[in-house]
């Protein structure tokens, strides 16, 4: 397993996020990569839709519909409707195991692509 955490310089969910996904993980130890990405271009070649974007082996674990790569700023939604800058531990914890991705907890970009 492969975790990467596409972020825009300086970003103020960055740290919520790491902190959530080492939560979400109980323990276990597989690599975490925060990668900065500084503009539209490189946004694009990582697949980032919103700072924090957070991969899983390179796939987008909560794919906003018909989002275009952006370096915008990007919000979560849970399922009970709490909006916040890094997905909750719940809702890591069972993407990382495979269940119920995405599609309750749709994220939405708090800025425009």
């Amino acid at each position: 397993m492969r975790i990467t955490v596409l972020t825009v310089p300086e970003c103020p969910n960055a740290p919520l996020a790491l902190e959530r996904i080492t939560a979400a993980l109980a323990g276990r130890t597989p690599k975490v990569e925060l990668v900065e990405v500084h503009d539209q271009e490189q946004a694009a070649e990582h697949g980032m839709t919103g700072s924090p974007t957070i991969l899983l082996d390179g796939v987008d674990l909560f794919p906003p519909a018909g989002a275009a790569a952006s370096v915008s700023c990007r919000l979560y939604r849970d399922a009970d409707g709490t909006v916040a800058g890094a997905p909750s531990v719940a809702a890591l914890r069972e993407a990382f195991t495979g269940a119920g991705r995405a599609e309750t907890r749709a994220p939405a970009n708090c800025s425009p692509p």
